[in-house]
């Protein structure tokens, strides 16, 4: 298993907005803004050169064109713990993209796997052959 990353997200580099809750939650929705929405640029960031563009090449839908990450975190009545949910969710987006994908090693296919490829086929040719018209006896 691949070593966890040690990469942390500087709290400076983000920006959170608070914003009303949506869905169910009767007067506190409608009165209190405990959903967060954080923003994080991924080009202004102080994330090394490698996990920057891994994280720009990820097709996720939380990820502008702009190349900023935008989290809405509501799960929670606290502001707090919104907050922190939302860092928490940024963190495991930077590192599911810290570890760079293993290079795949090219390899040619055994000489048995060769072998029975070609067995088969022959099989399979004197199967077809044999379907063909029966030459007249004299």
């Amino acid at each position: 298993m691949p070593e966890k990353s040690t990469v942390i997200v500087s709290e400076d580099e983000i920006n959170f907005t608070a914003v009303r809750a949506q869905g169910a939650g009767g007067q506190n929705v409608n009165k209190v803004s405990s959903a967060v929405h954080l923003r994080f640029s991924i080009a202004d960031s102080s994330l090394p050169d490698g996990i920057k563009e891994r994280l720009l090449a990820l097709k996720d839908q939380r990820i502008t064109a702009e190349g900023v990450v935008v989290i809405k975190a509501q799960g929670s009545r606290s502001q707090e713990q919104n907050k922190i949910e939302a860092v928490a969710r940024l963190q495991a987006l930077v590192d599911s993209v810290a570890v760079p994908p293993k290079r795949r090693k090219p390899t040619k296919p055994t000489l048995a796997s060769r072998r029975r490829r070609l067995e088969g086929k022959a099989v399979r040719s004197e199967l077809k052959r044999m379907r063909g018209r029966v030459p007249p006896a004299h």
